[in-house]
């Protein structure tokens, strides 16, 4: 209920504060003054109200909205918070998302090897090319040394470009990689001689050595991460893999020779680690959109990396 007074003749009554007091006996029809608008504090009855004073709220006429002194305001709604779901390995680190990765093309390999159908999975584009390393695959081998050879000179033309890309580049992520003690070119070029002692003919890098150290170079100008997942994918399928590989081969056509390509100055697997840990490091600063690529590239990395160990058993 409102009043509206043209004046605040103390013949009406006082203000006090924000209120106005009326007193007993108005005289004049309210309705003829029109800018000030009043709200009772509590709307008065159907009684009257002789010899008691009224107590009413004082607002600006402009407002369009009664005031209310006791209002509740309204509740606040909170929307609740929803989490999306980790990937595999994601709370350890970016290396062990790869882990996976590379563990569910080990076994999808093997269930297209048993004759089974390949699952669908959003890491799986490629991985009819992964090259699966183990024993048994191993020993089924027929190598020969011209073919071990073209290996080894692809493999050197790969290591020698990781190292370069991390020695020249400008990028900061790459100083973390540099000199990790897992460097391989050195090595292979002391065990391509060696087989260039034997007067056996040193061939050219092949196709699918030359392919993949030309995509390695593209990607490190385009993408720290996406370099960095073939960069430990590689030296990662090495050291699990390469040494099956180097066993076997050098029992059947190296009269048991060790090869610098498989030997290391200090762990290999601590030095593996070490590099793991940098990784994971550097990972924690990726959007997600970025460690979505990297296992993409895990999956890529595993398909050049199996075209160039068929080279031990091609002609």
């Amino acid at each position: 209920m409102s009043f509206k007074f043209a004046t605040t003749s103390p013949s009406f009554g006082r203000q006090v504060g924000g209120r106005l007091l009326l007193n007993k006996g108005i005289p004049g029809p309210v309705q003829s003054l029109p800018w000030l608008k009043l709200h009772f504090t509590n709307p008065p009855s159907n009684k009257k109200t002789h010899g008691r004073t009224l107590i009413l709220h004082c607002s600006d006429s402009s407002s369009t909205t009664p005031t209310a002194t006791n209002a509740t305001p309204p509740p606040v709604l909170r929307k609740r918070s929803r989490y999306r779901k980790q990937y595999p390995g994601e709370s350890k680190g970016i290396t062990e998302e790869m882990r996976f990765v590379a563990m569910k093309l080990r076994n999808n390999k093997a269930e297209e090897l048993a004759g089974g159908t390949l699952t669908d999975s959003k890491y799986n584009s490629s991985s009819d090319e992964q090259h699966d390393i183990r024993d048994s695959d191993v020993q089924t081998w027929q190598p020969s040394i011209e073919g071990f050879l073209k290996f080894l000179v692809d493999s050197h033309l790969i290591f020698a470009t990781l190292d370069r890309i991390v020695e020249q580049s400008t990028d900061v992520s790459y100083a973390y990689f540099r000199r990790t003690g897992l460097e391989r070119s050195e090595g292979l070029l002391k065990d391509i001689e060696w087989f260039r002692q034997q007067d056996i003919v040193i061939p050219e890098p092949s196709m699918p050595g030359i392919t993949y150290a030309k995509y390695l170079e593209e990607i490190a100008e385009k993408s720290a991460p996406l370099f960095l997942s073939h960069f430990y994918n590689i030296y990662f399928s090495h050291i699990a893999g390469g040494q099956v590989i180097a066993k076997q081969v050098s029992a059947k056509i190296l009269e048991e020779r060790e090869l610098e390509f498989y030997q290391w100055e200090g762990d290999a697997a601590e030095l593996l680690k070490g590099v793991r840990e940098k990784l994971n490091m550097l990972g924690e600063h990726w959007t997600r959109d970025e460690k979505n690529r990297c296992l993409k590239e895990t999956t890529k990395s595993f398909r050049f990396l199996g075209q160039i160990v068929r080279l031990i058993i091609l002609l």
